[in-house]
């Protein structure tokens, strides 16, 4: 169990840092967080049954809530305050049953969040701690492991051990609960295949209430005996790249978006420490992997993932890296391409729709039979992404189902556009593309900039290469791309945005 696994490693290691927590600005042995989590554990039991929910930022104070409330026996469900931190609070609450939220004043404040009427915040139980608590989380954590283990939670694997919420990015945000087997599967498989057991540390600033940062930056260095360097806000690029200069960590995890606002506030010298860095959670341009090659001589070793797969699907090995592609599946795990129309499974190099298999394939969607009968068919998930598999079994992939759109009976890929877009524009310009209603040809192609561009000329460029019914039919201006909290392009937000504009002309 992961808990049981963090208690191993807080008896190996009592005097280790297990969080530098550069919020706050302090730090936290294993031994100490042992005592934090048994404390919050007696608590949250007298508040909640079943599920309980967190929306904390990344810190030690979040991951200290996530051991508490599974060494209660509770499933932790991680709130998305990225995308409106009220309104997620509701749906949470809704969607799986609970009242209490523990939460924060500071993260309130910066969300311009209501206090809900079950909220606690975690600064008020830490800092209202009797004698009679710390005694007996003293005496608990002096007992014998196989003892505590059997205090701290079920020994059940099939017992969730989370619950997480898809970004919504293009619908409304399903429901996914992660087991201790799933969870545990992962970490095992990415670890054994990146071969990081013998790293000490890793920067984790990835939110807990993305499957990426909670499994990789909370679980994993937990089991494996790591510290983990936290900070809250993974945007504040300049901190963070001053961060990995001063703290050195050994592991670099981030998103493509992350990864590049730190390389581009570093100095040579600055990312020594950084034995790997992995991007996930979004395609890695070419441009990402020269910057830190060139700046720093570090490789990028891109993998692919979902929230209902725990996440990691696939990586690139690090003896074996293929750039550009998503790599190879980890260990356990099965990755098969079936043809869009026969069903039948794809040959070599040919393009069809991404289906995996594995212990680390969530079980199904929460109090939702029909997505769960619609996703999941005798053991294999089927991603909604695209993709083929190469003569090495290398994946690559081509884009998401949902963002290809028929025009003129053509199917189009928004990624494609926006991909050849990107190349066409200065590094600067972040460009993207999405899908419009016409009454033409029912459906229209609108290019969305965050700085002015030429128009006429980037259009004329583009003819050269991609067909005539992909060109954007518009280009629209917006300063400040919505983001998902893993960095992600907003699309769901921003198609509504882009219909308005068209609306008010």
């Amino acid at each position: 169990m992961l808990q049981h696994r963090f208690i191993d490693s807080a008896r190996r290691h009592p005097d280790k840092v297990a969080f530098i927590d550069r919020s706050l600005g302090r730090d936290i042995t294993y031994s100490q967080a042992l005592l934090a989590s048994l404390i919050l554990a007696r608590r949250f039991k007298k508040m909640e049954r079943g599920r309980i929910g967190i929306m904390l930022p990344t810190s030690s104070g979040a991951a200290l809530a996530v051991i508490g409330s599974v060494f209660a026996g509770l499933t932790p469900v991680m709130i998305n305050y990225s995308t409106g931190a009220q309104k997620n609070c509701v749906y949470a609450q809704q969607q799986c049953d609970f009242q209490i939220i523990i939460s924060t004043r500071a993260l309130l404040e910066k969300t311009g969040c209501e206090a809900l009427p079950r909220m606690i915040f975690i600064e008020d139980i830490l800092g209202n701690l009797s004698a009679i608590e710390k005694a007996i989380a003293f005496v608990k954590s002096k007992l014998p492991g196989k003892l505590l283990k059997r205090l701290c939670g079920s020994s059940d694997l099939s017992r969730p051990a989370v619950i997480l919420f898809t970004s919504g990015s293009e619908k409304d945000p399903k429901v996914v609960q992660l087991t201790q087997k799933n969870i545990l599967s992962n970490i095992d498989s990415f670890s054994d295949m990146m071969d990081i057991h013998k790293m000490d540390n890793l920067l984790a600033v990835l939110p807990y209430f993305h499957v990426f940062g909670l499994t990789i930056n909370l679980w994993t260095p937990l089991c494996l005996g790591m510290t983990s360097i936290t900070y809250a806000n993974p945007l504040e690029f300049k901190s963070v790249a001053g961060i990995i200069r001063d703290y050195k960590p050994e592991l670099l995890v981030g998103t493509p978006l992350f990864l590049e606002g730190y390389v581009k506030q570093s100095k040579p010298g600055d990312f020594s420490s950084i034995q790997l860095a992995v991007s996930g959670a979004d395609k890695c341009p070419d441009r990402l992997r020269a910057l830190y090659r060139e700046k720093h001589g570090i490789e990028i070793f891109e993998g692919y993932g979902t929230t209902e797969t725990s996440p990691v699907i696939s990586a690139n090995p690090r003896d074996n890296n293929k750039p550009g592609s998503i790599g190879v599946p980890i260990p356990g795990t099965q990755v098969k391409i079936e043809h869009l129309d026969t069903g039948h499974e794809c040959a070599t190099g040919e393009t069809g729709k991404i289906l995996v298999k594995g212990d680390g394939v969530m079980q199904g969607y929460l109090n939702d039979l029909e997505e769960s009968s619609l996703r999941l068919k005798s053991g294999w998930y089927d991603t909604g992404d695209l993709g083929y598999l190469d003569e090495d079994g290398f994946i690559w992939h081509k884009g998401r189902l949902k963002r290809f759109v028929k025009i003129g009976g053509e199917m189009i890929s928004l990624v494609m556009v926006e991909e050849t877009l990107n190349d066409l524009t200065p590094e600067d310009v972040e460009c993207c593309v999405v899908e419009l209603p016409d009454a033409k040809r029912g459906s229209k192609i609108v290019a969305v900039t965050n700085s002015k561009v030429d128009q006429q000329k980037i259009n004329k460029l583009l003819s050269k290469e991609i067909p005539n019914l992909a060109l954007p039919k518009k280009y629209v201006l917006v300063p400040d791309l919505p983001r998902m909290g893993s960095g992600k392009t907003d699309f769901r937000t921003l198609t509504k945005m882009v219909l308005a504009m068209e609306e008010h002309g």
